[in-house]
């Protein structure tokens, strides 16, 4: 555990000029404490450690140190040929470059990690599409990949509506959501970061001068916020329904499944039938309807009125086709 932990700190300096006891702490997940003594230890065992005193200090590595401590475990190297997603990366136009890396990492692992590679693709597949949908790679995606990656700025004319606006666009990040490539980029002179469809693209023309990237932002955490308010801001209606415990345990997987869940903690307790009533935010009235109809008859729609009779004309209808 601590030889591990020893392996990781002198990794950490080597990829970093200087590193304080609080970065180290909070990466080694120990205290400063730990981090003093383990420095002390490495510096006994013939590493160059050096400790900076005062407040712009910290611990460095002395005369340009690098260490041979970087061979890989079997778990590490299975791991490094699963972080790709090869579909993603041919739709980029970087699957070339990736395979050549690939190529590289296989030379210089031990012949006992030679099969890597191999029992890793053998195991794990990722299929990003959704079901029932037929993949569509957007034409201007290995244009816009390349933008993402030398840090030019775009102009860019967007389908929106019935028409098309132009924007001149700092492309940040891609992402790839159930089959459809989505862009993270920034109008230049401004904070707000926007997220843009790519198929909806009509033209884009790279720069020859590259932007100054704001070196915080953070792809992950900004798509998981985007998602989280996308979600909340289409569901601009409200319909009240019955559940049965069967429809209340079945309301997450037919509609929005954070609306669902707040839905039913809102709701009061379950009437002496077990039915309960609650408060549903959707994207229409027209959406409902196809999200609920797939509960059957383990909920009741009681308002909007409208909803409430295209349901008992639906339930006409079945007792029609179904009726003895």
């Amino acid at each position: 555990m601590r030889a591990a932990r020893l392996i990781k700190m002198v990794l950490l300096l080597q990829n970093r000029e200087s590193m304080t006891a609080a970065e180290l702490a909070r990466e080694l997940e120990v205290s400063e404490r730990t981090v003093t003594r383990d420095a002390q230890a490495l510096s006994e065992a013939g590493v160059p450690v050096y400790a900076n005193r005062g407040r712009a200090g910290g611990y460095r590595l002395v005369g340009g140190y690098r260490t041979r401590l970087t061979g890989l475990a079997r778990g590490e190297a299975e791991a490094l040929f699963l972080s790709g997603v090869p579909g993603a990366l041919r739709e980029m136009g970087l699957e070339d470059a990736a395979s050549a890396a690939r190529l590289k990492v296989s030379a210089a692992l031990l012949p006992s990690l030679r099969d890597a590679s191999r029992s890793a693709a053998q195991r794990f597949h990722l299929d990003a599409p959704a079901w029932f949908r037929e993949p569509e790679t957007p034409e201007l995606l290995p244009v816009i990949a390349e933008a993402v990656w030398e840090d030019r700025r775009l102009t860019a004319r967007y389908r929106r509506g019935e028409g098309e606006v132009e924007r001149c666009l700092e492309p940040y990040g891609l992402v790839l959501k159930a089959g459809v490539w989505y862009l993270c980029a920034r109008v230049p002179d401004t904070a707000a970061h926007r997220t843009y469809r790519l198929d909806r693209f009509a033209s884009v023309v790279p720069d020859s001068a590259r932007f100054t990237r704001d070196e915080t932002f953070d792809l992950p955490g900004f798509w998981a916020a985007h998602a989280v308010r996308f979600a909340r801001s289409i569901l601009r209606a409200e319909v009240v329904v019955r559940l049965s415990a069967a429809g209340a345990r079945a309301l997450p997987y037919a509609v929005d499944p954070q609306a669902a869940r707040e839905a039913l903690e809102q709701a009061g307790a379950p009437g002496e039938d077990g039915w309960v009533t609650v408060t549903l935010p959707v994207e229409s009235e027209e959406v409902a309807h196809g999200q609920l109809a797939g509960l059957g008859p383990e909920v009741e729609v009681l308002a909007p009125p409208r909803l409430r009779e295209r349901f008992a004309r639906d339930a006409a209808r079945l007792a029609a086709l179904y009726g003895t």
